[in-house]
This record gives C-alpha cells, structure tokens and sequence, in this order.
C-alpha cells in the first residue's frame, strides 16, 4: 500500500506541470467568450458566466479573417505537398540507390537540424528579393522546399520495407519513379499523412519569416494578422483578440487530434533502425 501511495504522488509533479501547460489554452478558449467586464473582473475564472458569442460575430463582421484564412491555407498547403515530394524522392533515392558518399550526404543533411533559422533569415531574403518575390506567397513558399527532418523520416520509415518487393516490380519492368508511386508509397502512408500534419502545422504556424517577407496586409497570414490586430487595438480588447487567437489554432488542434496516432507511430519507428 505504501508503494502504491509513493507512486501516486509521483503523479502530482506530472498534473502540475500539465496544469500550467494547459493554463495559457484554458484562458484563451475561456477569454473569447467573455465580454470585457467579465475579462476585468474575473480574468482567473476559466468559466464565462455568462457566454457570449460577440467577440467571434465582430472578428467575422469586421474583420477580413476569411481572406487571411484562405493566405493561410494556400502557403500551408504548398509548402506542405513540396515538403512531401522532396522529402519521398530524396528518402527513397537514400534507401534505394547506392551512390558514392551516400553517407555523407546523408550526414551532411543531418546537420543542418543543428543550423538556427535565424543564420539563414538574411541569405533568403537576399535572393527573395533579388528574384523579384517580396511581398509574394512564392517568397515565403521557395525558402520551405526542403526539409531534413522529413527526409530523415521518411528514410527510416522505408528501410522497414523489404527489399524483395522492390526487386519484384523491377522485374515487372516498372520504373523507379513507379516503384515509389505503386510499391512504397502505399506502404508508408500512415507516416507520410503523420509527417504531412507535421509539416501543415509548421507552416501554418509559421510567424517571423513571413512578416518579413509579406508588406500588403492583404497578403497576411492568420499569425500576422493576429499581431496586426493586437496592435492596432493597442492590445485592450482582449475577448476579441482571443477570439482571433481561437480560430487562428483551431485548424492544426483538430488535424493533431485526428492524427496524432500516425504522428506518434511515425517518430517511434524512427528509432527502429538506425
């Protein structure tokens, strides 16, 4: 009995950490539909007594959310299905193809993981400029194409498939671009919907390197729009700016929870083979 208490209160660190993980997440849900006085008066009190429904009515009357949400949703995308191909050519031409220095380039790849965002924030948007792609999508969509994790990952994923399979379609006369289409593809769809999800919600997250790219305010994404609007309302309409906040997080919360099994399946075979 005494083990099983000591066990139990090795939960309680785990609940409080938890606790203040989802604390910023209870506000803002709790926050959006409470009016002002509430928000002043109760800001602590996760339960809006009562709810309200004015904050999201004047973000979608007075506010062009659609239009940030389709600029959103159009560099997501993009950037997600690029990130897929370049991420299943490049994994396949690893697993498949014997190169010299495969392996270090292979290595050589995985380093840039170690590389910050920031060191490459100024070679970028020198050659987005000097292509003519400020303030475009293609500008903040050129610079994503390629991404190591996803290569790395889907590596490891595809050097679980037999090789004896390959070698069947071969002798079917079937191309290499066939073999990955019809054989392999098939075979690692779970983590290539896992590791797409992953890359969506990047994307659509995706906050300083836009903003330096995009000028028009009609070109904004979701995150830069948020920030825009917070500023221009010098940050005390607080219900409305949840709100915003809200329906800026809802998208990449619903794909986590309807993938996460794909997620979490992927990055454990990751570490299958090394």
């Amino acid at each position: 009995m005494k083990i099983n208490k000591l066990k139990s209160l090795w939960h309680l660190p785990l609940l409080l950490a938890l606790a203040v993980q989802f604390w910023p997440l209870i506000f803002m849900v709790s926050t959006s539909f409470k009016d002002m006085n509430q928000i002043f008066q109760a800001s602590l009190n996760p339960l809006p007594m009562p709810a309200t429904m004015v904050n999201y009515e004047t973000v979608l009357n007075n506010f062009p959310f659609f239009t940030f949400l389709y600029n959103t949703f159009f560099i997501a995308i993009l950037v997600t299905g690029l990130k897929l191909i370049t991420s299943l050519l490049a994994a396949f031409a690893f697993v498949y193809y014997d190169f010299k220095y495969k392996e270090v380039v292979f290595n050589s790849m995985l380093l840039t993981f170690f590389i910050p965002f920031t060191v490459l924030i100024m070679p970028n948007y020198l050659l987005m400029s000097k292509l003519g792609l400020l303030n475009t999508p293609w500008g903040v969509i050129l610079p994503q194409l390629v991404d190591g994790m996803g290569i790395f990952l889907m590596r490891q994923t595809m050097r679980g498939i037999p090789k004896a399979l390959l070698e069947v379609a071969v002798l079917e006369s079937a191309s290499p671009l066939q073999v990955l289409y019809k054989v392999v593809l098939h075979l690692v769809r779970p983590s290539v919907i896992a590791v797409g999800i992953f890359f969506f919600i990047n994307a659509w997250n995706e906050y300083f390197w836009p903003l330096l790219v995009l000028r028009d305010k009609a070109m904004y994404t979701l995150p830069l729009a948020l920030q825009m609007f917070i500023s221009a309302e010098g940050g005390s309409e607080w219900g409305i700016a949840m709100a915003v906040a809200m329906l800026t997080c809802l998208p990449p919360l619903i794909l986590y929870f309807v993938s996460q099994r794909f997620i979490l399946n992927t990055f454990m075979q990751s570490g299958v083979k090394g």
